[in-house]
Formats: C-alpha cells, sequence, structure tokens
C-alpha cells in the first residue's frame, strides 16, 4: 500500500483566491498594509497542508506548523464527536483531532488503512 492523503478539495482554493483580490485593495494603501496579503497566502497555505497521510507505518497527521505520526502499534481507535469531526484514540489514553475528516469519511479511512481501522457498519 502506498500513501494515501487525504486532504481537503482543491475547491477550497477559491474563497482563498477570493480574499486576495478583497485584500488587494487594502494591502496596498500604505507600505505596512502589505502585511494583509499573509491572509490568502496562509488560507491557501492550511488547504493544501492540513490533513491525514495513512501509509504502511501509520497515519500522519499535518496541521499548518505541524505534523506528528502515529504507527499503528499505538492507534487504539477512533472517536466520532458529536459535531461529526473524528478523533484518533491512541492506546496512550491521548486524542489527537484528525482535521478536515469528518464522521462521513470514516468509510474512506478505513479503505485506505487497508482495515486496520474497520469500516462502520449499520446502525
Amino acid at each position: 500500500m502506498g500513501t494515501a492523503r487525504l486532504r481537503m478539495t482543491r475547491v477550497a482554493l477559491l474563497p482563498a483566491a477570493f480574499l486576495l483580490v478583497c485584500v488587494l485593495p487594502l494591502a496596498t494603501a500604505a507600505p505596512w498594509t502589505l502585511v494583509f496579503l499573509l491572509l490568502p497566502v496562509l488560507a491557501a497555505a492550511w488547504v493544501l497542508r492540513v490533513g491525514v497521510d495513512v501509509d504502511d507505518r501509520g497515519l500522519i497527521v499535518r496541521s499548518l506548523a505541524a505534523a506528528r505520526r502515529v504507527p499503528w502499534s499505538e492507534v487504539a481507535g477512533i472517536r466520532v464527536a458529536e459535531s461529526g469531526q473524528l478523533w484518533l484514540v491512541t492506546t496512550h489514553g491521548t486524542e489527537l483531532r484528525l482535521p478536515v475528516l469528518r464522521g462521513r469519511d470514516l468509510p474512506r479511512l478505513a479503505e485506505v488503512s487497508g482495515g486496520r481501522i474497520p469500516a462502520p457498519g449499520p446502525v
């Protein structure tokens, strides 16, 4: 099994591009307002970077500034919050939020995990 990358759809870059167009007049008003150009850049970086990578060794949970690898031997299960967010539960008793994944993504996560994460059954 190769590495499966679970990310936001690239269509989410459209609001970042729209934000760039909106911020441009403000950013050119004075030299110090160029800092406002960081907003659309950070939004685009978030769309491209944040997500979960699944491979034979485990999961890599990526945020905007960091990444954490969790080997399969430390995965105890998945918790679905009431809001639909997915949380990775480790054997150490800690929980790690799986960004951009929701309860509807459980079948896909089960598939790319090679059966290590069980697919949800009928309710």
